[in-house]
């Protein structure tokens, strides 16, 4: 990665600080004064060292993980309810969750302890695409299917246009696959309230180019390098 980058990735300061510490001659790579800010560097085998001290830097994690329902998108809870750290090795419950998945909800849930990987996974700007399977009672006409793909109204706004799949409907039920690429709080759920739906099932398929697959409900996994440069180009992984 890139000098700059790897000076704030070691938590030492932001990227646009490190290019000033870099212009100002304090910064050395493997003992050699390094003046380009773009300088490729490995910040596992060279040696980084900023105003005399020394960077370390923790390797990063990448976990895919099929949150089950009923389980909390936090690193703990104050009322004692299971978390998805719960359900992690105790060498990974240092992680930290890319985004929520509501309590009920279930399905792809990344935690990681890159913090460029979480932001930029997470900032609103980048719209990245996430894909669902939601099922809700009744009969949805495609009226409302189309409602849901062009923009609700909610409390907040407009919703952003949708992509709409529909898989299943009868009188009982509906399953429809939605893509969005907002991350309003509890948006899809508020969507079908909005048109008159209760949400019996919601789960998370996708993250961009990235899949749930077949992993079982309540296992996890590491990504690969390729996973990540897939969610993130700019993103080198381990």
């Amino acid at each position: 990665m890139r000098l700059n980058q790897a000076i704030a990735r070691s938590g030492y300061c932001s990227r646009r600080h490190a290019d000033e510490l870099i212009a100002a001659g304090k910064v050395f790579v493997n003992g050699e004064l390094v003046l380009d800010f773009s300088r490729q560097v490995d910040p596992f085998k060279d040696e980084l060292k900023v105003e005399g001290r020394r960077l370390s830097f923790a390797r990063h994690i990448y976990v895919l993980l099929h949150k089950p329902p009923g389980v909390v998108t936090s690193m703990s809870d104050e009322s004692g309810r299971e978390t998805v750290m719960d359900l992690l090795p105790e060498e990974l419950r240092t992680l930290r969750p890319v985004g929520r998945l509501d309590m009920f909800s279930e399905g792809l849930l990344l935690l990681s302890n890159d913090g460029h990987f979480i932001q930029e996974l997470t900032h609103p700007s980048k719209h990245l695409p996430k894909k669902y399977e939601i099922k809700v009672k009744g009969a949805v006409p495609d009226r409302d299917l189309h409602r849901m793909a062009e923009g609700v109204m909610l409390e907040d706004g407009l919703t952003l246009p949708a992509k709409v799949k529909l898989l299943v409907r009868n009188k009982s039920f509906s399953e429809f696959e939605i893509s969005i690429t907002e991350g309003r709080n509890r948006q899809l759920r508020r969507m079908c309230a909005e048109l008159g739906y209760t949400v019996v099932r919601l789960r998370r398929l996708g993250i961009g180019r990235l899949q749930l697959g077949l992993i079982p409900s309540g296992s996890w996994r590491y990504l690969t390098d390729d996973e990540v440069r897939l969610l993130l180009p700019k993103t080198t992984g381990n």
